[in-house]
């Protein structure tokens, strides 16, 4: 239900365009000037508002003006009863929706209201595919170091070839990520990248998975599934974890590398595939030849070129750029003011183990932008960095800390991030003795996100 504000000084016009509104099922709130307007349009998501023009204490002009700094795309309807050409090319320049006469005409009223309400509905459905399409666009390799500079120099003389790779390192080391350039700079780059984790897939569906089905081929088989190699085809497949493939799944991958055929699960008919393979494993397939749970004769075919991604402790001095980066696109995710990190903070992150890599590091730096102030320092590090106690301390044996905090508590890191942020919030706000615009500005945040903020976790001043 589309939320709306009117603001007018007429208390005869409100209350008709209230019951019109509200009679075509619109929540409706409405105000009798312009500077209380604003203070309900910082408060509340509406998703159109309807002003007049002349009015007390302050004129619509200075409330749309104001208003649209305040929500760039919040849609104005501007009414007048003195309308003129004039005042409504200048309304629009403004950037209004558009202009009603008073009194309002019924008809024109409602189809202005609804065509307003479909240009904002466009306009958020539009920011959100943006968004969509820049975090599907692939990252860049970041980092000045000789192994990164290595993995650069070795995937622009591989990618243009079919040769297969295998890429090997811990996890999060961001082995994916060179799969991703390596079919980016292919000639198949046109051609789709389909990628399998290994690792995720029951052994007993992993053929399934990758060669397809046949209908009847077994019982849960109601209808013939055609499998990822074929969905590659002119393209490229990333196996990922492949250490943790089947013995019987790695032997008919081994065939579809020599042959280029495949043939699904319940099957008799071969189906060629043009297909570039890209594995990756964290595990030493070496190691695991020997235990038997490897074939060599596989290894060799996937292994013509070697891409190792190097663990994070080992080029720590990526970290400034690599947490620099991350710092500014969560914040612009996030629609905040993009947070610096200082230089002690910088050196505190450098210090930590990193066991997870840049995955890590990545949600390291979201929970420290949730949790610090404008600017990141090395207390932060301290405080935040680790969400299961101090790494700079010995570690109790049991789930809670020094502090008394029970972490077991939590069942997800959506939970532990929503009540760390109330507890930030809460601090402050005492702080500021519930001050909420000084509050805001203290947290660099807007009052009616904070507004927000307060009634989703109900908190109240004691």
């Amino acid at each position: 239900m589309a939320k709306i504000l009117i603001i007018d000084d007429e208390r005869a016009i409100r209350s008709t365009l209230r019951e019109i509104l509200e009679y075509e099922d619109f929540k409706v709130d409405d105000i009798d000037n312009g500077i209380d307007g604003l203070e309900l349009i910082k408060k509340n998501d509406y998703d159109l508002v309807l002003c007049d023009i002349k009015m007390n204490r302050m004129d619509g002009m200075e409330v749309l003006s104001s208003g649209l700094n305040l929500k760039p795309d919040l849609p104005f309807i501007m009414i007048s009863g003195h309308g003129t050409v004039e005042t409504a090319v200048e309304a629009s320049k403004k950037g209004a929706f558009d202009f009603i006469s008073k009194p309002p005409d019924l008809n024109r009223l409602l189809i202005t209201v609804r065509n307003a309400l479909d240009r904002g509905n466009l306009v958020t459905e539009t920011k959100v595919l943006k968004q969509k399409v820049n975090k599907t666009k692939t990252r860049e390799i970041l980092g000045n170091s000789p192994s990164i500079a290595k993995i650069k120099e070795t995937i622009e003389r591989v990618a243009p070839t079919d040769a297969r790779v295998l890429i090997t390192g811990a996890n999060g080391s961001g082995k994916e990520l060179v799969a991703r350039w390596l079919h980016e700079k292919s000639n198949r780059s046109n051609g789709p990248l389909i990628e399998v984790n290994c690792a995720a897939i029951p052994s007993e569906l992993i053929e399934s998975e990758l060669f397809g089905h046949e209908k009847g081929s077994f019982t849960s088989a109601i209808k013939q599934r055609i499998g990822k190699f074929e969905q590659a085809n002119g393209g490229t497949i990333f196996l990922d974890e492949i250490g943790d493939m089947s013995q019987s799944a790695q032997a008919k991958v081994l065939r579809a590398l020599q042959e280029n055929k495949i043939t699904r699960v319940g099957g008799e008919k071969e189906i060629d595939v043009n297909v570039r393979v890209i594995a990756a494993t964290n595990k030493d397939l070496l190691k695991e030849i020997e235990a038997g749970n490897f074939r060599l004769d596989l290894y060799h075919r996937l292994n013509v070129i070697h891409i190792h991604v190097s663990p994070l402790t080992e080029r720590r001095d990526d970290i400034s750029l690599l947490s620099q980066n991350f710092c500014e696109e969560i914040c612009n995710d996030y629609g905040i003011p993009i947070k610096k990190i200082n230089s002690d903070a910088q050196e505190a992150l450098k210090a930590l183990p990193w066991t997870g890599n840049i995955r890590e590091l990545r949600n390291v730096i979201e929970r420290l932008i949730i949790l610090s102030d404008k600017t990141i320092t090395a207390d932060d590090v301290k405080s935040f960095a680790n969400p299961m106690g101090s790494i700079y301390e010995p570690q109790n044996n049991n789930s809670t800390t020094s502090s008394g905090f029970d972490y077991d508590s939590f069942t997800n890191f959506q939970d532990y991030k929503d009540h760390a942020e109330m507890e930030f919030i809460k601090y402050k706000l005492e702080k500021n003795n519930w001050n909420v615009s000084k509050t805001a500005e203290d947290i660099d945040i807007q009052r009616s996100h904070l507004y927000s903020k307060i009634e989703k976790f109900g908190l109240k001043r004691e």
